[in-house]
């Protein structure tokens, strides 16, 4: 996974880690992408219920560039890309 197909995608994911968890929750994420520098506690419990729910996760370096291909002007922690 990479920072340029998260930019490509327009409408269809799911910024912040209170909604990436919602979507996974309720079978709306197809992959989610993990920032490597995000604070381990709040990503553990992404990446755990991702893989309960199969749900395919990746990781990127930053929270930062993470946040800047989805357009936003702060670091996101963690992203889903929609069904």
């Amino acid at each position: 996974m990479s920072y340029e197909k998260v930019a490509q995608i327009n409408t269809d994911k799911i910024i912040g880690t209170k909604q990436v968890l919602k979507a996974i929750k309720n079978g709306q994420a197809k992959e989610v992408i993990i920032a490597n520098d995000a604070d381990l506690h709040i990503t553990s419990k992404v990446s755990r219920l991702a893989s309960d729910h199969n749900v395919p996760f990746f990781y990127v370096d930053s929270m930062k560039k993470l946040g800047k291909a989805c357009g936003i002007d702060v670091g996101a922690a963690t992203v889903a890309i929609k069904q």
